[in-house]
């Protein structure tokens, strides 16, 4: 069955590629515009990606809409029904922040997923129109609520494909274990720390990770190199303001600590220590986060 669900949802891809790069072209023109409104959405804030937070709430609503309707509660499903539109058009606007700095298959299956959604919104509100007035026979919205139920049930199989089968907004260093031991730097073609140009990112090795390093008012300070967010490679972004900004979608960490300064990410980068070896060169180890 799964790999049915997901053949039928690849095969989508013939209209979903060039509509989500159409999508992501406009809702990037001005989403990017609105910076810190951005940041919010994405949830940095949070520490913890907006959508998948509010996803639930609009599902839930809907779901207390329909069983309310088939109890003849009036009035209360109405309510509910209002509740599940106004969450999920907070939940798109979440969404689409996101949705902006997603690329290749990941983009195509949210496009699958963002025009399942979108379609259901549209069920929802005009099921809430054809209320209106408290009409006797409400066949056709009961319809279009328990309709628009099934599909948003597709939508978010699809949306959690987007997250469990191709880690879009996962953490790039889920899976990496804050280590204590102090392990060789391999520096490479650098030379020697001292040689680290003032502000200018590097690459370096530290056992099998690779980190970046930048030298900052004499300091030299080390972050993994790949981005939390979409695994960019950070030793080829540049230094804003006391953090490096990802070369990919502009996340930024700050050099001192790792913590994340600006999003699409929305977790903190690993950053580490180094200190000079006993049998000379030097050693490095994953800080306390």
């Amino acid at each position: 069955m799964a790999r049915l669900i997901s053949r039928l949802i690849h095969a989508q891809a013939v209209w979903a590629r060039p509509l989500g790069d159409f999508n992501q072209r406009w809702l990037g023109a001005v989403l990017r515009r609105l910076g810190p409104v951005k940041d919010l959405l994405h949830g940095r804030w949070l520490g913890h990606p907006l959508h998948s937070a509010t996803t639930d709430i609009p599902i839930g609503a809907l779901l207390i809409a329909v069983l309310l309707d088939l109890l003849a509660f009036r009035g209360a499903a109405d309510v509910a029904l209002t509740a599940s539109i106004v969450f999920m058009v907070l939940s798109a606007l979440s969404g689409a922040a996101d949705y902006v700095d997603t690329d290749g298959t990941a983009r195509m299956v949210a496009t699958v997923h963002s025009v399942l959604m979108t379609s259901v919104l549209v069920l929802l509100i005009v099921s809430l129109a054809l209320r209106a007035g408290d009409p006797v026979d409400r066949t056709l919205p009961v319809i279009l609520s328990i309709l628009a139920f099934l599909i948003v049930n597709a939508g978010a199989y699809v949306g959690g494909d987007v997250v469990y089968v191709l880690g879009n907004m996962v953490s790039r260093h889920a899976f990496r274990g804050p280590g204590t031991k102090w392990i060789r730097l391999d520096l490479g073609d650098i030379g020697d720390l001292a040689d680290l140009p003032e502000a200018t990112p590097a690459k370096a090795k530290v056992g099998s990770n690779d980190v970046v390093l930048v030298r900052i008012a004499g300091t030299v300070r080390a972050l993994h190199n790949v981005c939390a967010h979409a695994g960019g490679p950070l030793a080829e972004g540049t230094i804003v303001d006391g953090c490096i900004q990802c070369p990919w979608h502009g996340s930024r960490f700050r050099l001192t600590d790792g913590r994340v300064a600006r999003a699409p990410a929305v977790y903190d980068q690993p950053a580490y220590e180094i200190r000079a070896a006993a049998d000379g060169g030097y050693e490095a180890r994953r800080a306390d986060s």
